[in-house]
C-alpha cells in the first residue's frame, strides 16, 4: 500500500489541534480539506481513525496506534527542518507558544512587540491558556508558565522575578462586609474564585502564615476552600465583579495594580501573601531549540538584565 504522507500529515495535525478547523489554521487549508483528506486516510486504511462530533474531535484506539507510531518520526522530522533552518543566519518561521493568560509583563508589556520588531521573519503563534498539557504532543514549540507547575525534565529559562498573589476587594464590597484580617475569616465572604479549565477543581486559595519574630523558619502555610460566589476561568472577569462590589478576589498583584493605585479595588491579607517564583519560559530537553526558539531565549534573557538593572539602580 503506497502510503500518503500528506494525508499523514494532516492526520497529524488533526490529533494534536484536536479539530479540523484548528488543524486547518496550521496548515494552511481548510477544516472541509482537512476532512475530506481525513476520509480518504480512512477508506484507504479501512479504518476508523477518529471520532467526530459536532463540538469536537477524539481518536479511535486505531487512532491513537497510528499517532503514537507517527509521533517520533514526526519529532525527527521538526528537529532536522529546525536543523536546515540553521544555515541561515536570520531567525524565521512560526513560533508556537502557549502562554499562561496571568503572564501579564509578557503579554501586556512590550516584551513580545520588541521581539519581533528586532525579528522581522519570525512570525508568532499565540496561545493564552492556563491548561498545562503536553507541550510536543500538542504541536508547540515552547510555553510560558508559573515555576511550580514546569516538570522538571523540561529546560526553564526566567521571564520575570517573584511575583505575589493578592485578595482584593471594592470600596462598595467593604462598606456593608468587615476587612477579613486572617484567611479563615474568608468562609464568610463572598468569594470570586478561579479554576484554569471546565470541571477541573476550583482553586484553594493559599497562604502564609507571617514568620514570628526573631524565626528562621519559614511560616506555615495555609489553605482556604473559599465559598464562591462565582467561578471563572478568567481572572480578569473575577476583576471586573471585584470592581463592581459583588466579593472578594485573589489575582496576582500586577494585574490589579493600576486598580489599587486608583482606589478601586483595597487589598487585605497583605502580611499572608507571600512571593514565590515567577514565570518561565519552558521547553523539552530533548527537543533541538529552533533558531527563532534561540533568538526569544536570548531576547528574554536581555530583558532580564535590563529590568534587573534598573532595579539596583531605583
Amino acid at each position: 500500500m503506497a502510503v500518503d504522507l500528506n494525508a499523514m500529515a494532516v492526520f497529524a495535525a488533526v490529533a494534536e489541534a484536536r479539530g479540523f478547523r484548528a488543524a486547518g489554521e496550521r496548515l494552511g487549508v481548510s477544516a472541509s480539506a482537512v476532512s475530506q483528506t481525513l476520509r480518504k486516510l480512512e477508506a484507504q486504511l479501512g479504518v476508523t481513525l477518529l471520532q467526530r462530533s459536532t463540538r469536537s474531535v477524539r481518536l479511535t484506539e486505531a487512532g491513537e496506534r497510528l499517532y503514537a507510531g507517527l509521533r517520533p518520526a514526526l519529532e525527527e522530522v521538526r528537529a532536522a527542518v529546525a536543523a536546515v533552518g540553521e544555515l541561515s543566519d536570520v531567525p524565521r518561521g512560526t513560533l508556537r507558544l502557549i502562554v499562561g493568560t496571568a503572564a501579564d509583563p509578557v503579554l501586556a508589556g512590550p516584551l513580545l512587540a520588541d521581539f519581533l520588531a528586532a525579528h522581522p521573519h519570525v512570525t508568532l503563534d499565540l496561545v493564552v491558556s492556563d491548561a498545562v498539557g503536553d507541550i510536543v504532543a500538542d504541536g508547540y514549540d515552547a510555553g510560558i508558565q508559573l515555576g511550580e507547575v514546569i516538570d522538571r525534565d523540561m529546560i526553564a529559562v526566567p521571564v520575570t522575578g517573584d511575583i505575589r498573589m493578592t485578595v482584593v476587594g471594592a470600596p462598595a464590597y467593604f462598606a456593608h462586609n468587615p476587612k477579613p484580617t486572617h484567611p479563615r475569616d474568608l468562609v464568610e465572604h463572598a468569594c470570586l474564585n478561579w479554576h484554569p479549565a471546565a470541571g477541573v477543581p476550583a482553586y484553594r486559595w493559599e497562604f502564609t502564615e507571617p514568620e514570628p519574630a526573631g524565626s528562621a523558619q519559614g511560616g506555615r502555610e495555609i489553605v482556604v476552600a473559599v465559598p464562591a460566589r462565582v467561578l471563572s476561568t478568567d481572572s480578569a472577569v473575577n476583576i471586573r465583579l471585584a470592581r463592581a462590589g459583588l466579593g472578594l478576589a485573589i489575582v496576582y498583584e500586577g494585574q490589579v495594580r493600576d486598580e489599587v493605585a486608583r482606589g478601586e479595588l483595597v487589598p487585605v491579607l497583605e502580611e499572608f501573601c507571600e512571593p514565590f517564583p515567577g514565570y518561565y519560559l519552558y521547553y523539552p530537553q530533548r527537543r533541538h531549540a529552533s533558531p527563532a526558539l534561540r533568538a526569544l531565549i536570548a531576547h528574554l534573557r536581555r530583558a532580564r538584565r535590563v529590568d534587573r538593572g534598573a532595579r539596583r539602580s531605583t
